[in-house]
């Protein structure tokens, strides 16, 4: 008997809810899909980077709702990396977008966020002061837009990526004459590719800004991929690069010299000593690293500050593109 009234009581019950407005099954695994991210634990993707150790992303609960994107080794769950922070209104969506490019980057070039805080736990996102320091006049969004070497131009643009809403991000262009169409890049390959900051992270550090509080918008990945820059060891080699050509031209020294003078020294059969003028070449953007093509831009800071404090006898901030 009782098994015979509680049938049709519910049956009863649920269809007063939906009379009453209440979303279909399938907003309703939605909304609990979304809790879980906001308020559990989930994994977006695993890698095993350049040395072998495996590691993964996960989305932990940050406070009010936010989402944290951290990098972590797999066994120990240690050395936390912040890949990004995500507001409460953040599509659910997002976590995986931002996952999907930091593991590119990772991939292709290392590239390793800045240590978790404790005070990120314990701390919303998107701070009125996170962008202030790079914000210039509006005046800097009417200058021309950045070319590289290549005649290719950097456009801040809206894609349509398979959200509801479209996406801001950077996208390279081909000159006229080339059949390449247009290529969204991270915040990090175009400056690599202008080897400037600027004008890329001041625009992007004011759009950000405009944008705020969008929610016909998604910035997600680029104010990730804007945080992953300020906070990254790994800067600009251009600057140096050009301080140590002028000072071996000036002071006729030789990249053999400055080599030894940061401990990078060779012997020959011989025995006789050298420095090892390739380790300071692919440093200084000149040489490809071993299996690329193209020199890279970028140098650690600690071997920025190596090269300019032994090698060459000068603060690093002289050799710091600003």
């Amino acid at each position: 008997m009782a098994s015979t009234l509680s049938t049709p009581s519910s049956t009863a019950h649920r269809a007063s809810r939906r009379q009453a407005g209440a979303a279909p099954h399938t907003d309703r695994a939605r909304r609990r899909r979304e809790r879980g991210v906001r308020r559990g634990r989930r994994v977006l993707g695993r890698y095993t980077d350049r040395l072998g150790h495996r590691r993964e992303i996960v989305a932990l609960p940050g406070v009010a709702g936010s989402v944290l994107v951290v990098d972590r080794d797999v066994p120990r769950h240690a050395d936390c990396r912040l890949v990004a922070h995500l507001g409460a209104d953040e599509p659910v969506e997002n976590a995986a977008l931002v996952c999907a490019g930091y593991m590119e980057d990772t991939q292709r070039a290392g590239w390793r966020c800045r240590r978790v805080r404790p005070e990120d736990s314990t701390t919303e996102p998107f701070s009125e002061a996170g962008d202030a320091e790079f914000l210039a006049p509006e005046a800097a969004d009417a200058d021309p837009e950045p070319r590289d070497r290549a005649g290719r131009s950097y456009r801040l643009e809206l894609l349509q990526t398979g959200m509801s809403i479209p996406e801001l991000r950077w996208r390279r262009h081909s000159p006229s004459s080339s059949a390449e169409g247009p290529t969204p890049v991270s915040v990090r390959e175009a400056i690599a590719r202008l080897e400037d900051y600027e004008p890329v992270r001041t625009r992007t550090a004011r759009a950000l800004s405009r944008h705020r509080g969008d929610g016909e918008v998604s910035t997600t990945v680029l104010r990730a991929e804007l945080e992953r820059v300020k906070d990254s060891p790994i800067v600009l080699n251009r600057k140096l690069r050009k301080v140590v050509l002028a000072t071996i031209q000036r002071e006729d020294l030789s990249m053999s010299e400055i080599a030894i003078r940061c401990g990078r020294v060779k012997r020959d059969a011989g025995g006789n000593e050298s420095g090892e003028t390739s380790w300071l070449a692919r440093r200084l953007g000149i040489l490809p690293e071993g299996g690329r093509d193209t020199p890279t831009p970028w140098i650690h800071s600690d071997v920025l500050g190596l090269i300019s404090r032994q090698g060459l006898g000068i603060s690093p901030r002289e050799v710091e593109l600003g």
